[in-house]
């Protein structure tokens, strides 16, 4: 794979990203992750209908990975994946959990890493990794926790927001409080490094927005699709905000900001859709197919790493890496990371790619990507659509450089590269374990979803904050 521009280095000093003598203090490190958000959603892959200025101008301050994926096709893997640095195939949170279920109370996780080395560590937003007490951000590292524990919630109704441990008491729109809660904690811990995960839920389904953003799409003949515009807009709108606390505190050029949604947009019958969109992509979350994992990704810090755009392949699990390289922590042996970190790359001081190979295994769907191939197996409701459990696919191979949207299945023409990929994939999978619970065949079990929006009357209280 070749770079699409190349990163220019003069930003760049190289091994002082590792903080080397020069660095007067450790960077702040500042992860922001949609969710279910669409690959075509955003204004720098090319959306039209839907403006995210401020995404496009942290895409054009950083740098854009085109081959920027996740570990699996769900909210909750993923963001397993994210925080402790390895395949969550590994560890058995191969599925959303639910219930007593959740992420090992064995793994670490990059809160717990930061924390040990002396930042403030902050979650906002979506937890989604266990509701039992042991398992809730507060006992995994992180000091601050304002935000949710499941994988829906209402963006007006209160109930289950909670600080720390306590409930609190007013919501207006949860992406607006998620977004004033982010500049407070940036706001209250100027004067350290600190860590913080700000996990939005949107765009996640239920489909609620504000009736002022709402009237400003109201050109958007779909009222799905006029929703999630709003919603889009809401998400975007915050995100500028925090990046404008970063700057009026003078913290932009010391915080590492990284930005990916937790999978693809839900476009099949079967999950909970959106209206979202994946173009130029096949496939919809819950697939191993290009739509389910690739997501937009971007890494920025403004004056250490120039912004440009990379056709390397890079995954989440990268970000945590980067992110302790960044800081200066050096991993530990047990804690097994799989990520690469992406600083040496993006500042010259390696050349190549940081991974030749990426894997995923989801129940029966599975996928490996090596360079161009891509050897799959997918669920077939991305075809049939019919909602119900559906055989998993024949084993495909795709050249994605030449087919992006996986239509032409060259399996039979290159049996040796089929052999290849699915030897590579099978030494890959010796190392993971049984999932710990649930079936990827199942619908979307993102949690028990909130009904119908509150009153308008408090709608357009939301607005007013």
């Amino acid at each position: 794979m070749k770079l699409t521009r190349l990163v220019s280095l003069g930003l760049v000093l190289g091994s002082a990203l590792h903080l080397g003598a020069a660095e007067s203090r450790r960077p702040n490190i500042l992860f922001i992750v949609g969710d279910d958000m669409g690959y075509a959603d955003v204004g720098f892959h090319g959306c039209k209908d839907i403006p995210t200025p401020n995404l496009d101008k942290l895409a054009a301050d950083g740098v854009r990975f085109t081959n920027g994926y996740v570990s699996g096709p769900y909210c909750s893997p993923t963001r397993a994946g994210l925080l402790t640095g390895r395949y969550q195939t590994r560890f058995g949170h191969e599925f959303n959990p639910s219930g007593g279920n959740g992420m090992p109370i064995t793994e670490s996780t990059i809160a717990d890493r930061l924390k040990a080395a002396g930042y403030a560590t902050g979650l906002v937003g979506k937890w989604h990794l266990g509701n039992q007490p042991a398992m809730q951000p507060p006992q995994r590292g992180f000091q601050e926790f304002f935000g949710f524990l499941g994988g829906a919630h209402s963006y007006f109704d209160v109930s289950g927001m909670l600080r720390g441990s306590e409930q609190i008491k007013e919501l207006d729109y949860t992406t607006d409080a998620f977004g004033r809660e982010a500049c407070a904690y940036i706001e209250r811990h100027r004067a350290h490094p600190w860590f913080l995960y700000l996990a939005f839920n949107a765009v996640h389904t239920p489909m609620h927005a504000t009736d002022a953003r709402l009237k400003k799409f109201a050109h958007i003949a779909d009222e799905r699709r006029r929703t999630y515009a709003a919603m889009m807009a809401a998400m975007d709108e915050n995100i500028g905000k925090v990046r404008a606390k970063l700057a009026e505190t003078g913290q932009e050029r010391d915080t590492l900001v990284c930005f990916i949604s937790d999978n693809g947009g839900p476009t099949m019958v079967g999950v909970t859709v959106n209206a979202s969109r994946n173009d130029p992509l096949r496939g919809s979350k819950r697939t191993t197919l290009e739509g389910g994992i690739r997501v937009p990704y971007v890494v920025a810090w403004p004056g250490r790493i120039a912004p440009g755009v990379n056709a390397q392949l890079a995954i989440q699990l990268d970000l945590h890496a980067t992110a302790l390289a960044a800081a200066g922590v050096a991993p530990k042996p047990e804690w097994k990371l799989e990520g690469v970190d992406l600083l040496p790359y993006l500042a010259g001081g390696k050349s190549g790619a940081p991974h030749d190979t990426l894997y995923w295994r989801f129940g029966e769907q599975m996928a490996i990507r090596r360079g161009d191939w891509k050897l799959v197996r997918y669920d077939t409701n991305a075809e049939t659509n019919v909602g119900r459990r559906q055989p998993v696919s024949s084993a495909k191979l795709y050249n994605l450089a030449a087919d992006i949207h996986e239509d032409r299945d060259v399996a039979a023409a290159n049996p040796d590269k089929v052999k290849e990929l699915q030897a590579l994939w099978d030494a890959w999978n010796q190392f993971n374990v049984p999932a710990a619970w649930g079936s990827g065949g199942g619908g979307d079990n993102d949690g028990p979803e909130p009904g119908a929006a509150p009153k308008k009357a408090k709608r357009k209280q939301a607005d007013k904050q």
